[in-house]
């Protein structure tokens, strides 16, 4: 039996006895859990590594026991909740967001079909036709909870972050949804399993008659989708250097500024679960899913791809992705925000929709009815429509800065003037004192001074 054999389709879910849905909740519950723990401790050794400093080597087995001691000691803490707060929307929203970010990973494959206590059954807890639509409904969903946890604190800073990240989590699902389109179009379903098993083999093509067989990976087929997708998924899930809603020197904390105990420890574990959610979503779009890499696939027909074996490619996937995530908030700066929302808004939907139009081009072009004339009609008008775009395209010159007078005559009447940014704070009176006295021995002379400066007259106070 092949390993394509071995891939589960949409007939094989929805056959499995209670028993064994429950040991499948239960076992993805776990290894969310377990996976976050890990997550954490990974994240603090891999800066450390990167700062040159020691991480976490006290608790447990060199410090990997670091993250269990955290999230048991959080919900035993004190909790804290402000007067004006509005007490059910406050309990709500920690919960809308773990809901959701659990959610979203019911329909990620973790393997083909195996066997557990004799039953047959795939590595996935579900799938659906529109399975990849599941996971951008909980994505958006997940923003509510952000949003009310905001608004329900009674609080300035957290509105401020909540509804910052509501702005930036929209935005930037946009072009996460629209990279999917191209996925789609490539596979002809939406199903999670389906696509990981049209990125089994190569993918043929039928270019103006050239034929030839791309690369199995959609992160190499799509790589523009991949590229936006990967962007799109630090800034959704607020990470460095996006972390634009929790920016602590300017909204202290965030959302969950007001948020302590277990509450604050579900915020905490839906950022963490999102992070590896999001991860494991563009192993299965893009990297191939649950199947092993080349050459490893190719060893005895995949028998690396059939059993249990497959949860470690994924896995292995995943923690490469995370480490992204990992290396990315070690050596990048905090972006400004409004340059990240240009950025968003400008730059990755234009480009992904101009993607999307071309690789539609190419898809038309492959299809063997169309004749000769219309594909070069085709080819023509793409490339026309680049050059326009090219030529067209508006240079932004930087108009140069306007000097001090411009400024103050700029300034409307009555207003308060903006000190500059390089002003220097006056030295303080002792300070002065002190360079006063210190000025005669470092001229080598022996001038008379007194405690209030200098005795020369003449000479200039410091």
């Amino acid at each position: 039996m092949t390993f394509l054999a071995q891939s589960p389709t949409l007939q094989d879910f929805g056959h499995d006895v209670w028993w064994l849905v429950l040991l499948k909740v239960v076992g993805v519950f776990a290894m969310l859990l377990l996976l976050t723990l890990f997550t954490i401790n990974y994240e603090r050794k891999v800066v450390a590594r990167m700062a040159q400093r020691p991480g976490p080597n006290q608790v447990g087995p060199n410090g990997w026991l670091q993250s269990l001691t955290d999230g048991l000691k959080l919900p035993f803490k004190e909790e804290i909740i402000p007067l004006t707060a509005d007490k059910v929307v406050y309990f709500l929203a920690p919960v809308i967001s773990a809901v959701c970010a659990f959610t979203a990973f019911s329909v990620i494959p973790f393997g083909p079909m195996v066997s557990i206590f004799g039953e047959r059954t795939p590595l996935q807890l579900t799938d659906t036709s529109v399975a990849v639509l599941l996971v951008l409904a909980c994505g958006g969903m997940a923003i509510y909870g952000i949003v009310l946890a905001g608004w329900a604190s009674g609080s300035t800073y957290p509105l401020l972050g909540g509804l910052r990240s509501s702005a930036q989590m929209i935005s930037y699902e946009v072009a996460m949804g629209l990279s999917f389109v191209a996925v789609f179009m490539t596979a002809g379903t939406m199903s999670t399993s389906e696509i990981v098993r049209a990125q089994a083999n190569g993918n043929p093509v039928n270019l103006l008659g050239l034929e030839f067989t791309a690369p199995g990976w959609y992160a190499v087929l799509l790589l523009p989708s991949f590229i936006i997708y990967a962007i799109s998924a630090v800034g959704e899930t607020n990470r460095a250097p996006f972390d634009l809603p929790e920016a602590e020197s300017e909204l202290v904390g965030g959302f969950h500024t007001e948020y302590s105990s277990f509450k604050f420890a579900m915020f905490f574990l839906a950022e963490y679960i999102n992070m590896i959610t999001v991860s494991a979503v563009c192993t299965t779009l893009f990297l191939g899913g649950w199947r092993a890499p080349w050459p490893i696939s190719a060893i005895n027909d995949g028998m690396f791809n059939q059993g249990w074996w497959p949860m470690l490619w994924f896995f292995a996937k995943v923690l490469v992705l995370l480490f992204g995530f990992i290396w990315l908030r070690a050596t990048l700066p905090r972006l400004r925000y409004d340059q990240f929302m240009r950025f968003g808004w400008k730059v990755l939907i234009p480009v992904n929709l101009v993607w999307i139009l071309a690789l539609a081009g190419i898809k038309t072009l492959q299809n063997k009815a169309t004749d000769d004339g219309t594909r070069y009609t085709i080819i023509g008008a793409l490339i026309l429509a680049v050059l326009l775009i090219t030529l067209l395209w508006p240079s932004r010159t930087p108009a140069p800065a306007p000097n001090l007078e411009e400024q103050l005559a700029r300034r409307p009447k009555g207003s308060y003037p903006v000190p500059p940014l390089d002003l220097q704070v006056p030295p303080s009176p002792r300070t002065r004192r002190d360079v006063a006295e210190r000025q005669p021995a470092m001229a080598g002379g022996g001038a008379a001074t007194d405690e209030t400066g200098p005795a020369n007259s003449d000479e200039k106070e410091v």
